[in-house]
C-alpha cells in the first residue's frame, strides 16, 4: 500500500508519509486536525505545513487506506469542517503497523461498525449535539440510523453515557447502542444490540 501511494503521487519524503500514516493509524476514531499532526511532527523535529499533511492524507484516502468521516451538528443541521475522524480500511493493518487493537478495543469496534455501514451503502457522519458526540449517523435513501458503539456496558455510568447521548435527539429514527454484551439492555426506545448480531443482520 505504501509503495502504491508513493508511486502514484510521486512522493519524495517517504519518511514523512510513514510518520503521518503511523499517527492516523494510532488515532483512528478520534478527532484531530492537520494542525495537530503538524504540531506532533514538530515535536519530533520535523517541520511540515498543514496543507502538505492534508495532501498526504488525501493520497492515503485515494488509495483506500483511510476513510474520512465528517462531523455533523445535529441541532444546526450543518456539516462541520474541522476535527474530522479517520478510520482504516482494515483494522488488521492497524495491528500490523501500530498494534494495541485490544488495548484500544472501543476504537477497533467503532472501525468495524463504520466499515460495515459503508458496505451497506450508508453515508456516514459523526454526530455532535451540544457537548455530546454520537459515534455515527448513517443515512441512505431518506432513512437514518444513529449508532453508539462501545466494548461493554459494564457499569451504570457507562450505560448512562452511551444511552444518554440520545436525550436531545427528538426524531423517530432508530437509535442503537451496540456492544459485546449478550444481555439486551434496551431502554427508553433505544435499541441495544450485541455486536456480532448487529453485523449479521440485513441492513
Amino acid at each position: 500500500v505504501l509503495k502504491d501511494i508513493v508511486k502514484r503521487n510521486n512522493i519524495r519524503d517517504v519518511d514523512m508519509l510513514e510518520r503521518i500514516i503511523a499517527y492516523i493509524t494510532a488515532n483512528i476514531g478520534t478527532t484531530f486536525s492537520a494542525t495537530a499532526i503538524s504540531k506532533y511532527l514538530k515535536s519530533e523535529n520535523r517541520v511540515v505545513a498543514p496543507e502538505t499533511i492534508l495532501n498526504y492524507i488525501k493520497s492515503c484516502e485515494d488509495a483506500f487506506l483511510f476513510y474520512r468521516v465528517k462531523r455533523q451538528d445535529i441541532q444546526g443541521k450543518k456539516v462541520l469542517a474541522t476535527n474530522e475522524k479517520y478510520y482504516i480500511a482494515d483494522h488488521g493493518i492497524r495491528e500490523a503497523i501500530y498494534g494495541n487493537n485490544m488495548r484500544d478495543i472501543n476504537l477497533t469496534l467503532e472501525n468495524i461498525v463504520f466499515m460495515e455501514m459503508l458496505r451497506r451503502g450508508y453515508e456516514v457522519t459523526v454526530g455532535k449535539a451540544d457537548a455530546n458526540e454520537i459515534d455515527f449517523i448513517c443515512e441512505k435513501q431518506g432513512n437514518k440510523i444513529y449508532l453508539q458503539v462501545c466494548y461493554l456496558l459494564a457499569s451504570e455510568e457507562t450505560v448512562r453515557r452511551e444511552f444518554g447521548v440520545y436525550e436531545r435527539i427528538k426524531d423517530n429514527f432508530p437509535k442503537y447502542v451496540i456492544s459485546l454484551d449478550n444481555f439486551d439492555m434496551s431502554r427508553d426506545g433505544i435499541i441495544h444490540m450485541n455486536l456480532p448480531a448487529f453485523l449479521i443482520q440485513q441492513g
